[in-house]
């Protein structure tokens, strides 16, 4: 027993040898290598693109979110009774003032027109006749071979027929009119509708619509300004003509341009608002009534604002910042009050001062008190 627990403590030893030997080995290797010296990382300069603050005269916006609508929108109905016998522009035209758009079957109106044409043809015999009897009977009645009585009804003729013209020159201007009713024409410049009634329909007058026509160009804006913005609008439009500019959602550059026209005189008790409408230019089309769209009203213009570009800013719990260039290139975070925007533009209330030279690229690369490489203003 004594011979096996020797035997393995003999081995145990031979063991812990050889590790130590090893180990011993692997030390000296490691310290015949040279040594790395660790990066500094606050050595590197990071590039970063800075933009020059400046003074300059902004515009002041009101902005508000709107609905567009059509100036004229009109349901095309036959003043007439008939069958629609064509319809003469497709669908969704743009038509204008005056367009033929349907036709009425004009048979019935015609031969209407032709009748009282006839009739009148057959009175202004008549009253020929009647003024002749008259112009002889005079002759007659003076010389004393004609007696009063036939004279004065000889008169009475020649007066009845006047009057008979008169009423047949007026059915023929009616038959006249209800004949055009059969053209239906576009009232004014606009886009069409979806077609209600089909070719062969039957219509009463004023019994069915066969289209719809609307105005595109120009077209109303409305939108809702708050009570509070209503005494700046108010003061804008006494000074002169307030602009308007549109934007479709997702739009950063306004589509097209206008001017308030319209102001309600009645504040919503409700909501605090009222109703206000800008006519807006729409060449192109591309707004149609209904609409959603976003507003801005130039109303007033702040002179000598201290501007930087939008993507300058960063937002933090301590609120909005930018960073500066300091001494040394070293990054200063200054804390700013924000004011009105100008296009990729934004005015500094407070936090910055002319000639700062404000970082507006790389900003999640940097931070307070890290050296940076300025690169010259594009």
């Amino acid at each position: 027993m004594q011979k096996w627990k020797l035997g393995i403590g003999l081995a145990l030893g031979a063991v812990a040898i050889v590790a130590g030997v090893f180990a011993l080995q692997r030390n000296t290797f490691s310290l015949g290598k040279p040594a790395t010296a660790a990066p500094n990382p606050a050595a590197f300069a990071m590039p970063v693109p800075v933009a020059k603050i400046v003074r300059k005269t902004i515009p002041i916006y009101l902005e508000y979110a709107a609905r567009t609508e059509a100036i004229r929108n009109v349901a095309l109905q036959a003043k007439i009774a008939g069958y629609v016998q064509k319809q003469h522009v497709a669908d969704g035209a743009d038509v204008k003032e005056g367009d033929l758009l349907y036709t009425i079957d004009p048979r019935d109106y015609q031969a209407a027109l032709d009748s009282a044409k006839a009739q009148l043809q057959r009175d202004t015999a008549a009253l020929d006749y009647a003024r002749g009897n008259v112009e002889r009977g005079t002759t007659l009645a003076s010389n004393g071979y004609l007696d009063k009585n036939t004279f004065e009804q000889r008169t009475s003729n020649l007066r009845q027929s006047e009057a008979g013209i008169a009423i047949a020159q007026a059915a023929v201007r009616s038959a006249e009119i209800n004949l055009s009713y059969t053209e239906i024409r576009a009232p004014f410049s606009g886009r069409l509708g979806r077609n209600q009634a089909s070719v062969g329909t039957l219509i009463t007058t004023g019994s069915a619509t066969l289209n719809t026509l609307v105005q595109l160009d120009p077209v109303y804006v409305t939108f809702n300004p708050s009570e509070t913005d209503l005494a700046a609008i108010e003061q804008a439009r006494a000074k002169g003509k307030v602009v308007a500019e549109v934007y479709l959602p997702g739009d950063g550059k306004a589509r097209t341009t206008g001017e308030v026209t319209f102001v309600d005189n009645t504040v919503d008790r409700s909501t605090g608002t009222i109703v206000a409408r800008a006519t807006i230019a729409n060449a192109d089309r591309s707004l149609l009534p209904g609409q959603y769209v976003r507003i801005k009203l130039a109303v007033s213009e702040r002179p000598d604002a201290l501007v930087v570009p939008q993507v300058a800013l960063g937002s933090s719990q301590l609120g909005k910042y930018v960073y500066v260039v300091g001494d040394g290139n070293k990054v200063d975070m200054r804390l700013v009050s924000l004011g009105p925007t100008d296009g990729d533009l934004v005015a500094i209330d407070k936090g910055i001062a002319e000639g700062d030279r404000v970082i507006s690229g790389n900003l999640q690369k940097i931070g307070p008190g890290s050296l940076v490489q300025p690169l010259p203003p594009q």
